[in-house]
């Protein structure tokens, strides 16, 4: 009988107490050190690699979470020339301040953000008109949760590759470790802050993302100062249907289409989610 190695000690300190009692990993990792948020202290956040993720590393680690608890993810700097690798290698994160994913009602969330992102502003440049043909065809009227998709892609294998054409493009990114049951939670166990003009509170992300795990086989797969990645196993295969997606992302996530580009507008944006087994997200 073979026996799978516990965990590290290094590795244990990343779940609340017992939460580790059975887990193993028998992947070998490279250099790294568990991260204390820079605020408060307490117990550790993440594990944070020291250097290049070695080829095919994140999928080994994805492959074993089940049994290890600890999802990989690939993570970028503010500033790859800092030597503190912000916010990660400073500890800039702060998983004592987030609620519980399951605290929310990820349809709740993405109507009160549609209304906000939709309603008057005082200091818009835009007509009502012009400001309601942003988000055409539904101008300030929330359509509702997009209709789920058939996953009929295994999406671990999206992730991996999503996850290799990262690293291998970004040599720069280094490997985190999250004790995370799920990785939508992922961002809500290491504290991250990048939303931090949207939403104070991690736990709203990721009750969304748990959402789009499920309607869409969506996986996070990297995370940096201010930007979210997403492998994404059901993509919307129509216009219509990237309409309706577009439409949650704008409430998740405004920058996407206000700072995407001529036209800033929710079609022009849907069009590239056809088909796109990646999305991407970016908040100023």
């Amino acid at each position: 009988m073979i026996t799978e190695p516990p965990l590290p000690a290094d590795l244990r300190a990343l779940f609340a107490g017992g939460a580790d009692a059975g887990r193993t990993l028998s992947v070998p990792l490279p250099p790294g050190r568990p991260v204390v948020p820079g605020e408060n202290g307490g117990r550790a956040a993440f594990w944070l690699g020291d250097g290049p993720v070695p080829e095919g590393l994140w999928a080994r680690l994805r492959a074993e979470h089940a049994r290890s608890g600890l999802w990989p993810l690939l993570l970028d700097a503010l500033d790859d020339e800092e030597p503190d690798y912000r916010p990660w290698g400073n500890g800039e994160v702060a998983p004592g301040r987030m609620s519980s994913p399951a605290a929310h009602d990820p349809a709740a969330l993405l109507a009160r953000w549609w209304a906000e992102h939709t309603g008057e502003d005082p200091d818009d440049a835009l007509t009502p008109g012009e400001r309601d043909a942003v988000t055409a065809p539904y101008g300030r009227r929330w359509p509702g949760l997009a209709p789920a998709r058939p996953v009929a892609a295994d999406p671990g294998r999206i992730a991996d590759g999503l996850a290799e054409h990262i690293r291998a493009g970004h040599p720069t990114v280094r490997l985190g470790l999250v004790a995370a049951d799920r990785a939508a939670d992922a961002v809500t166990a290491a504290g991250w802050l990048g939303p931090a003009n949207y939403t104070q509170d991690a736990a709203e992300l990721s009750a969304v993302l748990r959402s789009w795990e499920d309607r869409f086989g969506a996986r996070v797969v990297a995370v940096g100062f201010a930007t979210l990645l997403l492998a994404v196993a059901a993509p919307p295969a129509t216009r219509e249907e990237a309409v309706a997606v577009a439409a949650e992302h704008f409430a998740l996530c405004p920058d996407n289409v206000w700072q995407d580009g001529e036209p800033h507008t929710l079609q022009a944006y849907a069009e590239r989610l056809v088909g796109d087994h990646s999305w991407t997200f970016w908040w100023d």
